[in-house]
């Protein structure tokens, strides 16, 4: 699925409508150029999901955690060397806890990422704006995307 996103406005709330279709084990890769809205999409699916804190990009750290309907948790990984290195900061420990998890700059470690996950790649468009291309791994994925783009209707 291709969308047209305008504004930042609009890739929050598309962010929010991810958020509330989100359940326990989800996983959603993130990546585009810098600046291309992947830390407004995350701030969009924290607010879907209930959270009350400021979302930031968790650069310097790799992750955050965040408590709300579902915990979540949001990766950056720009700064990793290579996956190797998210092993170092329990990435498997967090793909067996309950809860969301948001990975931006996903395709540095697409060598570990899950069969099952859906991908948002964000691309800046000629006209302004962005394109959002959703492209869903796995059944449960694929369910969220089909959940995800009747909500957008």
């Amino acid at each position: 699925m291709k969308k047209y996103i305008e504004n930042v406005e609009k890739t929050i709330e598309i962010g929010m409508i991810i958020g509330r279709a989100l359940k326990n084990g989800d996983i959603i890769c993130l990546d585009g150029d810098l600046g291309a809205g992947k830390t407004h999409l995350s701030k969009g699916i924290a607010k879907g999901l209930d959270i009350e804190e400021e979302i930031t990009s968790p650069t310097f750290t790799i992750v955050q955690e965040y408590e709300g309907r579902i915990p979540l948790y949001h990766f950056d990984v720009y700064r990793i060397a290579d996956s190797e290195e998210m092993y170092n900061v329990g990435f498997e420990d967090y793909l067996n806890k309950n809860g969301a998890i948001i990975i931006e700059w996903s395709e540095i470690i697409r060598d570990i990422l899950p069969n099952d996950r859906l991908e948002i790649k964000l691309v800046y468009a000629p006209e302004g704006g962005r394109y959002f291309t959703f492209n869903a791994f796995g059944k449960r994925h694929e369910d969220l995307l089909r959940d995800i783009s009747e909500r957008l209707t």
